[in-house]
């Protein structure tokens, strides 16, 4: 007696595009996900391959911030409440209170000449004694305390400190008397903005009366990197102010300030009011605990390109059963 063998039920199809109509779209566009994978792959490791480079932003790991001040007497006006110079020195406070721990920061107050306040410190408590201690003074000489932070920040630079305050000071100077670079020491400009490790913020509120011009003091930072951002306190029309019988209009020097800061590779603010300064100093904050480095990703592509090619084949696999 013969048995019957099993066989298979099997449909027939007149035509192929029947089939294509039966997968649907979402199989038809599954087809080409793996190999669209792996073309996005080979993509990547070439990228790799040619070592590109991208410049990323990372924290400051070593910062030295100089604020130089202003303390003439001009920054007694009352045009940006409650005056200039109580409006300065809550906003140099509120700037270090919101900076990272580890950046340093030191204060020249200079008026017609220039004083170190506080050398660079991460003593926030020194800092805010120093701010507090600041005396009204006659005179304004922007380039000296320009020249004083860079002394500062540069030891043997070859500034001569003592020509800087006291009564030599209190005149108009060339920069060859406070600026002498030692022969047996090379120096070669840089680029301006260049030097990541420090950063100078000027504040003040008039124009320079004595001491260095605050121009050439400024191409003494480009040519080593630094950068000055220059803040303008005040009005641009300026203010007339009395004091133990005398009276004169102080107004702001915007156009040597955004010179100075120009040519250093960095920016000028104006704060005309106290809470215009508490912008200025929240802006800083953020642009100076930060630096831009230029560093190679040919490995994060390779790593890309990797990862795409695995996907493609995990995907080719767990669908059709083959790689491809």
């Amino acid at each position: 007696m013969a048995s019957a063998s099993p066989q298979k039920n099997a449909l027939s199809y007149s035509s192929l595009s029947l089939v294509r109509e039966a997968m649907g779209p979402g199989q038809r566009l599954r087809r080409h996900i793996p190999p669209a994978l792996f073309l996005l792959a080979l993509v990547a490791l070439l990228l790799a391959a040619a070592r590109p480079l991208a410049v990323i932003t990372l924290p400051s790991q070593d910062q030295t911030i100089m604020l130089a001040m202003d303390v003439s007497g001009s920054m007694r006006a009352t045009d940006v409440e409650p005056d200039r110079l109580t409006a300065a020195q809550n906003a140099a406070k509120a700037f270090i209170a919101e900076l990272p721990r580890h950046v340093r920061v030191g204060i020249v107050a200079f008026a017609g000449s220039a004083q170190l306040a506080q050398l660079p410190t991460q003593s926030r408590e020194d800092l805010v004694k120093a701010i507090d201690s600041f005396q009204l003074q006659r005179g304004t000489a922007t380039g000296n305390g320009i020249m004083l932070s860079l002394a500062t920040i540069f030891p043997d630079a070859g500034i001569d400190i003592s020509a800087l305050g006291g009564r030599q000071a209190m005149r108009a100077q060339p920069i060859d008397e406070i600026g002498k670079q030692d022969p047996a020491k090379s120096f070669t400009p840089v680029a301006p903005g260049s030097y990541n490790s420090a950063a100078i913020i000027m504040l003040t509120d008039g124009q320079r009366t004595t001491g260095v011009d605050p121009l050439e003091a400024a191409k003494w930072a480009a040519d080593r990197g630094v950068r000055v951002y220059t803040v303008g306190v005040g009005t641009v029309q300026g203010e007339t102010i009395g004091f133990e019988g005398w009276s004169m209009r102080v107004r702001l020097d915007e156009e040597t300030l955004k010179a100075v800061a120009t040519r250093t590779n960095a920016e000028y603010f104006h704060a005309a009011t106290a809470a215009d300064l508490k912008k200025v100093y929240e802006t800083l904050s953020s642009r100076l605990t930060v630096e831009k480095k230029e560093t190679e990703i040919s490995a994060l592509l390779a790593l890309a390109g990797a990862a795409l090619a695995l996907l493609a084949a995990a995907l080719s696999v767990w669908w059709y059963g083959r790689v491809m």
